[in-house]
């Protein structure tokens, strides 16, 4: 799952799933929606209706253009904390007039993101949005534990390191919260997760303890792997840290700083390559 905030990073990520013939979902977060519709708009504080239009705008590009891809597409509402509700609510209302006319809603996903309220009311939320999303077969994504490192102006840089590890016993509470109400919802569990690429060391990735959540469902509930997860601050890692994590059962995992440098440095390459004829007339 990678994070857009343009039509021009949309579209890289569709030809790379092309050249790769693999699905792909393309989400976008709170500030890079409102980014999309463009800086200048107004987003006032409990209104935040330039991020509700640019996340609209790019599910509808991304539904628009997709199809010439030829690839499976998924469109994702990236973290949504207790203070961006009104966002989450501008894109529910979108859905729900996109289902009423077509039969499935706008986006694929979204996510709420209420890891820094107590885990009691991070859940009851996210039952209260479940069952409405259930009705157009949406897809809830939720944190329980909380990521590290900056993302989207909540700042997690300072946390004791003990918060970024959940437990088999908060997992197992939002299954038991969330699976009566539908089977379509995604866990991201904290396992030493940083947003951003930081140095060797400073945080230790731990996805086995993926491995002993399912386990600890699986007993309470009788079935193999009954747990779907989300890896979150994918950047960075190393492919043996996401062979564990899938073999755990993540069905999604977040990648936005790798990208981030990736699109910078190609214009930065171009620009160095080109400069003497960019100091002319373009066109």
């Amino acid at each position: 799952a990678f994070n857009c905030t343009t039509s021009s990073s949309c579209n890289a990520v569709l030809e790379a799933g092309k050249n790769l013939n693999r699905p792909i979902t393309i989400q976008f977060s709170e500030g890079g929606s409102a980014f999309f519709a463009g800086k200048s708009l107004p987003n006032d504080k409990g209104v935040l209706q330039a991020s509700i239009l640019g996340a609209v705008c790019g599910a509808h590009y991304v539904r628009q253009v997709a199809p010439a891809y030829g690839i499976p597409v998924i469109v994702h509402s990236d973290h949504c904390a207790k203070k961006l509700l009104p966002w989450f609510d501008g894109m529910l209302e979108a859905d729900e007039a996109f289902f009423k006319a077509h039969g499935e809603p706008l986006f694929t996903s979204h996510m709420l993101d209420l890891s820094e309220e107590p885990d009691v009311e991070n859940i009851e939320i996210c039952k209260k949005y479940l069952t409405r999303m259930k009705p157009m077969n949406l897809i809830l994504e939720m944190e329980i534990g909380i990521t590290g490192g900056v993302e989207d102006g909540v700042d997690n840089s300072g946390v004791a390191r003990e918060k970024l590890y959940s437990t088999p016993e908060d997992v197992y509470a939002v299954y038991e919260g969330l699976s009566p109400i539908s089977e379509k919802f995604m866990i991201a569990a904290a396992f030493g997760n940083v947003h951003g690429v930081y140095k060797p060391g400073n945080v230790k990735l731990r996805p086995e303890l993926l491995d002993e959540f399912q386990k600890y469902a699986a007993g309470k509930v009788g079935a193999d792997k009954p747990l779907f997860f989300v890896f979150h601050g994918g950047s960075g890692s190393e492919k043996h840290e996401i062979a564990t994590a899938l073999a755990a059962g993540v069905a999604k995992m977040n990648v936005d700083t790798d990208t981030q440098w990736a699109y910078w440095e190609g214009i930065l390459n171009f620009y160095k390559a080109k400069s003497g004829y960019l100091q002319g007339q373009i066109g």
